[in-house]
């Protein structure tokens, strides 16, 4: 089966642990997905099915969109809540000074990894260190932060919600530190859910309780997008029929016979759709060689 997937993760089940259940639900063994959850974390999971695996490396829209909980005045070993306490104070915090350090964090940052993540070191991955009880010097890496907004805001409790919205890769734990750093108190995330991933939302999502539910009775199949749906932000091209028998093998079209492609720009990815209609593959237009060439067969 070939197609798309979108699911509400709960919490305390890990993505593979969703990709397991997707696996069995829809006897489908190629799978994968486009981002994963800490089992903490909640919201959408796009599952990738058979020939859509090959969308991972040129989705157009990689951005997540989170809202996280958070808490002042506390700090953990995993930066969230369900992390061992390393300091605690009582220092107040208005909602002003809150407000004050958040432009810090929007925009073009630089974030160093956690120890509690998938990230590699020396072959390694750092969580398996930070269980060992091992710290080791990670690199910062770039990450980008178009909205980051405040949400709700406790003074008394010291307790509130963001709603962020980034680029694929950004850590929200380090972003709660990094606030609670900057206000010289602490901060660790109390709650994480994904609204937003890969241009799809919670309103395209469904949950494991309804996919285990369809699927006994062979209806699981309808809740699967089809492949190009991942792609809808690129331009599309339809070609004739002489044309998909020679792209489905490989071959390159040229442009001035492509009424559609007059407009594209040089290293434009495309849809390609056969005579009939058929999503064939990501095409790239090639203004050097007047050609539109394979990009990925799907």
């Amino acid at each position: 089966m070939n197609g798309i997937l979108i699911i509400d993760k709960p919490e305390a089940f890990t993505s593979f642990d969703v990709i397991a259940i997707v696996r069995g639900c829809m006897h489908e063994r190629k799978t994968g997905h486009t981002g994963t959850l800490d089992p903490m974390a909640t919201g959408v999971l796009p599952i990738l099915l058979g020939s859509a695996t090959k969308a991972q490396d040129i989705m157009p829209d990689t951005d997540k969109e989170y809202e996280a909980g958070f808490r002042l005045g506390i700090t953990t070993d995993t930066l969230d809540i369900t992390g061992k306490v390393l300091s605690s104070n009582n220092n107040a915090v208005s909602l002003e000074e809150l407000e004050a350090v958040l432009p810090r964090f929007r925009g073009n940052i630089m974030q160093k990894p956690p120890m509690y993540s998938a990230v590699y070191k020396n072959g390694v991955r750092l969580y398996e260190l930070a269980r060992k009880g091992i710290e080791v010097e990670r690199e910062e890496r770039p990450a980008e932060v178009s909205l980051l907004e405040l949400t709700h805001y406790d003074e008394n409790e010291r307790c509130g919600s963001l709603k962020i919205c980034c680029s694929k890769g950004t850590y929200i734990r380090v972003i709660c530190d990094d606030i609670g750093r900057a206000l010289g108190c602490g901060c660790v995330m109390t709650s994480l859910r994904r609204t937003r991933a890969c241009g799809y939302t919670l309103e395209d999502s469904v949950t494991l309780a309804k996919l285990r539910e369809l699927a006994p009775i062979g209806k699981a199949k309808e809740l699967v997008r089809p492949v190009d749906s991942i792609f809808s932000g690129y331009g599309s091209i339809k070609i004739s029929e002489k044309q998909t028998i020679r792209f489905k093998n490989g071959g390159t079209l040229m442009l001035s016979r492509l009424k559609s492609a007059e407009n594209k720009a040089d290293g434009e990815f495309v849809r390609v759709y056969g005579y009939d209609g058929e999503f064939i593959a990501i095409g790239i237009i090639d203004k050097k060689n007047q050609q539109l060439a394979v990009k990925k067969r799907f």
